[in-house]
């Protein structure tokens, strides 16, 4: 800014400063902070195309407070550190009104004290393990009740899994969500011997012994099931080590957190008919709004066989929150956003409305998919809109903590002693 205005002083270039200043006023500028390379590239990439899509759409309808949006778009490049240096950089360089971006906990984990430190504001698209309510964070993604838990029921009701093989990539949201899922199981009765937890990088490759080790489980004969929070190109690897091992969704179903249609797209799923995934939405979702989308997410790309996902849903859902909460407050600041976005209430694309919380998550319908051969889902169970709960009742040191934004100004109060306590790591 001073530098734009010394070089405003001479009256000779008047004109032509008061001409820059407008066209920056009348742009408002958005962070897009999505891996473009590396490890998530594979899931992300699509989410940045997602939002140029929204800010094409948006602008198309005039923009927002009259403006036109301008998406900054950066690389953190799967690489957790470089979400946080980026994320600093859209916002004291670029000077951003909002971010949409991160997929992993562990990236998310890593922007959020820039974010609350800088005062920003984050839109987060992907499910995770809860144990979290930032003020400067719209958790638009499922939380564990909104996904894990229903998936888990499902299984147990529907499948008639007994014994369980919690398999995750190693870092904070499968750790805290098989924490959460080990605490749940057990609650409903599944011995400790029962359940298999085992955890392998970013990126492995090898799933030859843990393949095995999960087909061992059930030699006594009791039906085992798999929960997968494996992230990323990690994924292809394991399930055609499920093929080359011969296991099919009759023998020891999978029911994946963190597999959509874009992983699915890079899979020769002949042989994973029937394996399950428990998401908010599907592509299959038949419904006049989900129609509308992938015609225009068509459009918009140029292809077809482009197809759809649960985080560009919930990037959406975010995008369109963000815009009326503008227009509401008749502002871009971040706090003038914040109180005016809970209570929003925007559609979302399976016929039902996503409506922001006070907690700064929302309300999800959760939806269990079977995975056909085309790479689609067949929707097998949908719930009505479920309020997404930051602190899961399953864990006894989270189950008397409660979150108010707009009430209590706290992520974290105690119940027990009506006081917030200071925020906890998750790590």
């Amino acid at each position: 800014m001073n530098t734009f205005t010394s070089a405003c002083a001479g009256l000779a270039i008047l004109a032509g400063c008061a001409g820059a200043a407008w066209a920056q006023d009348d742009t408002i500028k958005i962070g897009v902070l999505h891996s473009l390379s590396g490890t998530m590239a594979i899931s992300e990439t699509t989410l940045k195309d997602t939002v140029l899509m929204m800010v094409d759409q948006q602008n198309a309808k005039g923009g927002v407070l009259g403006k036109k949006i301008e998406a900054v778009v950066v690389d953190p490049a799967s690489d957790w550190p470089l979400f946080a240096e980026k994320a600093r950089e859209l916002i004291s360089v670029n000077g951003v009104d909002a971010i949409f971006g991160c997929w992993t906990s562990v990236s998310r984990k890593s922007v959020l004290p820039v974010i609350e430190e800088l005062n920003g504001l984050l839109f987060y698209p992907v499910q995770y393990e809860g144990e979290e309510s930032s003020k400067n964070v719209i958790y638009t993604g499922a939380a564990p009740n909104q996904q894990a838990i229903p998936a888990v029921d499902y299984m147990m009701e529907e499948l008639g899994v007994e014994k369980w093989a919690l398999l995750g990539t190693d870092y904070v949201y499968p750790r805290t969500t098989n924490n959460i899922l080990d605490a749940y199981l057990k609650g409903k009765g599944v011995a400790a011997g029962d359940i298999f937890v085992n955890y392998t990088p970013f990126g492995h490759s090898d799933w030859s012994k843990i393949v095995a080790d999960v087909v061992a489980l059930g030699a006594d004969g009791k039906k085992v099931g798999v929960v997968s929070t494996i992230n990323g190109d990690a994924n292809i690897g394991f399930y055609k080590e499920l093929a080359a091992a011969g296991v099919s969704a009759d023998d020891i179903p999978v029911m994946a957190f963190s597999v959509g249609e874009e992983e699915l797209a890079g899979l020769d799923t002949a042989n994973l008919v029937g394996h399950l995934a428990a998401w908010n939405y599907f592509e299959s979702a038949d419904t006049p709004e989900n129609k509308a989308f992938i015609e225009g997410w068509h459009r918009f790309t140029g292809d077809d066989k482009r197809v759809t996902n649960d985080p560009m849903e919930a990037t959406m859902i975010g995008f369109n929150a963000w815009v009326a909460a503008v227009e509401k407050a008749g502002s871009t600041d971040t706090d003038k956003v914040l109180d005016a976005i809970v209570g929003v209430e925007v559609p979302n694309l399976t016929g039902g409305t996503a409506k922001v919380l006070p907690n700064h998550h929302l309300t999800k319908p959760v939806l269990i998919g079977e995975i056909r051969e085309d790479g689609q889902f067949d929707i097998v169970s949908q719930t009505p809109e479920v309020p997404g709960d930051a602190w899961t009742d399953f864990l006894p040191e989270s189950a008397k903590l409660d979150s108010d934004w707009p009430g209590k100004q706290c992520g974290m109060w105690n119940t027990e002693t009506n006081a917030c306590v200071q925020v906890k790591s998750n790590y």
